[in-house]
């Protein structure tokens, strides 16, 4: 799926005639340490577990797709060169440990940002489903049993809008926890965990994410 967009990012792995549920990941604060506008390569710090709990994703033959806001971009703080050697970096951090990512998706527009990418709410910026939906439909996923994991209220909120059964909030703070505890419903589990490593542990050992389902 080809995105001609200056503020969205798209890769996307191959379509498969099976729906299948995915995993969808946060990138800063899930997958790596948020630095706080993580651009260059030479920051990027992996959170302790993920790589293997991916790893083991892979191995089930579970997609593990990143959704990610990148406001660093349209506030200049870098570019997409930077978010795209710093995707490098991540991807040899992962296949060094025997992981990879399906897919990843990125939009840089935000109401504070510079020139063209100053889109407020666009409908891929999280809490917005858009990049959910996008992986989605590119790649045959099943949505309806497919789980989120993030360090933000708006990442489980963006999962509860494209229709995910659940998500997992990463521990945070308490203003946080409360606004996921709101996203909450009778069609959307809301977890609060102490790290993804077991959360990505949790969902899995749950049987939620089985591709053995698939009708």
């Amino acid at each position: 799926m080809a995105v001609d967009d200056i503020g969205l990012w798209c890769e996307l792995g191959r379509r498969e005639p099976h729906a299948r549920p995915a995993l969808f990941l946060d990138r800063d604060g899930v997958i790596v340490a948020d630095t706080d506008y993580l651009g260059r390569p030479e920051d990027l710090r992996m959170i302790e577990g993920v790589a293997a709990a991916i790893a083991r994703c892979n191995a089930l033959r579970i997609p593990v797709v990143v959704v990610t806001n990148q406001s660093g971009i349209a506030r200049g703080r870098y570019g997409w060169d930077g978010f795209r050697a710093v995707q490098a970096a991540l991807s040899a951090a992962l296949a060094a440990e025997g992981a990879r990512l399906d897919a990843i998706l990125a939009c840089a527009y935000h109401g504070e940002g510079l020139g063209a990418l100053r889109i407020d709410a666009h409908p891929w910026r999280k809490p917005n489903p858009g990049m959910i939906f996008a992986a989605g439909e590119g790649m045959n996923l099943d949505l309806g049993r497919s789980w989120i994991v993030g360090d933000r209220a708006h990442d489980l909120a963006a999962g509860a809008a494209a229709g995910l059964v659940g998500g997992s909030l990463i521990a945070a703070d308490e203003r946080e926890r409360h606004k996921a505890s709101l996203v909450a419903s009778a069609s959307f589990i809301v977890e609060i965990s102490a790290n993804p490593a077991d959360a990505i542990a949790r969902v899995i050992d749950s049987g939620r994410l089985d591709p053995r389902a698939d009708s």
